[in-house]
């Protein structure tokens, strides 16, 4: 089973790469982050065409997430994070696909920091890791994929120097990935590429994607009823190279199919 998260900054504009993508990857599931368009403009036609079957929740202009599957109908389990009734943005969605629980996730950037929406990331991840607690006690397989707007660790940023004041980089927002992650997730990514150097998003400035001036914003969570069935996770890093592309490459993980 193939899974991926892919932030694609527009979902209508970038339609092509995400469609060429999907026809050469044929991922199993994807989780889409930054649709940027509200439900009624979301392109079912063109992704059921693919062979896709999804859902998704949108937002005018600015955040939209996605749930696909191929050859199937994912079956929607929840829609927006709890813990804020007034949260109006459109950040979390999940679907239950082929017995595993999948959470998609764009979580907020955070700049400029500090500031209100500094403070407001810091309040999502908090209600993240509140809600992660209660799928942890389900005890089954569950993914919480996405654009977490977050570099773990020094390995995870091309200058850290250049990001200690950043909301992406900032002490309180490793921290709080840090504990998510000790609440017994696996980072997919990382676990098989502990030592490297690896990127899922280069700025459209500055010749970011020429320089390889990259960062590892995108994860895959895996809870501890799926972790052991991991068998590879790598980035499509030349999709970022097409015309048009997004400035996040796709993200993906292989898991071992489920025994009986």
């Amino acid at each position: 089973m193939k899974i991926a998260t892919f932030n694609v900054n527009g979902v209508n504009g970038r339609l092509p790469v995400l469609l060429r993508w999907l026809a050469e990857a044929e991922p199993d599931v994807v989780c889409l982050q930054e649709l940027k368009a509200p439900d009624e403009r979301f392109p079912r036609g063109q992704i059921e065409k693919a062979g896709y079957g999804a859902i998704w929740h949108g937002q005018k202009s600015w955040n939209g997430v996605a749930i696909l599957a191929r050859g199937t109908q994912p079956i929607e389990t929840r829609r927006g994070l709890p813990g804020d009734p007034d949260d109006g943005h459109s950040r979390y969605i999940e679907a239950a696909v082929a017995g595993v629980l999948i959470g998609c996730i764009y979580l907020p950037n955070g700049n400029p920091a500090p500031g209100p929406k500094f403070y407001y990331k810091l309040r999502w991840f908090d209600r993240l890791t509140e809600y992660a607690s209660e799928l942890l006690s389900l005890d089954v397989p569950v993914v919480l994929a996405g654009d977490y707007n977050v570099m773990p660790t020094d390995l995870d940023v091309y200058k850290p120097e250049r990001w200690r004041d950043d909301a992406l980089f900032r002490p309180e927002v490793r921290s709080a990935y840090h504990a998510l992650v000790a609440q017994g997730w696996t980072d997919a990514l990382r676990t098989m590429h502990p030592g490297e150097r690896i990127y899922t998003f280069w700025d459209y400035f500055r010749n970011a994607w020429g320089r390889d001036a990259g960062l590892r914003l995108d994860h895959l969570l895996l809870s501890p009823a799926i972790a052991d069935r991991l068998r590879a996770a790598n980035v499509d890093r030349a999709v970022r190279g097409w015309e048009k592309a997004s400035d996040h490459a796709p993200v993906w993980i292989e898991l071992a199919d489920q025994t009986a």
